[in-house]
C-alpha cells in the first residue's frame, strides 16, 4: 500500500508547475531525471481521472459542476463530524 501511494505521489498524479493548481498530469522519471515525451509523460487528467480526456468546455456548466463538487465535499466533512 505504501509503494502504491508513493508511486501515485511521485509519478502518476504529478502537479506540473505550468498547469493550474489541481490539474494533475503524469511524468516519467529515470534516474531522478524527468523525461519529457508525449508518449510516456505529460498526460493531463480530465473528468473522473481519465488521461487526456477533454475538459468541460462550457464555462457556466463547468462552474456549476465545480460548485456542486465543493458543496458535496463540505457536506462530507460535516458528516464526519
Amino acid at each position: 500500500w505504501v509503494f502504491f501511494c508513493g508511486y501515485m505521489e511521485l509519478f502518476a498524479a504529478y502537479q506540473d508547475p505550468d498547469l493550474m493548481p489541481g490539474k494533475l498530469s503524469s511524468r516519467f522519471v529515470v534516474g531522478l531525471t524527468t523525461i519529457k515525451s508525449n508518449n510516456l509523460s505529460g498526460w493531463v487528467f480530465g473528468p473522473f481521472g481519465v488521461p487526456n480526456a477533454p475538459s468541460i468546455a462550457d464555462p457556466e456548466l463547468r462552474k456549476k459542476k465545480l460548485n456542486a463538487e465543493i458543496a458535496n465535499g463540505r457536506l462530507a466533512m460535516m458528516a464526519i463530524i
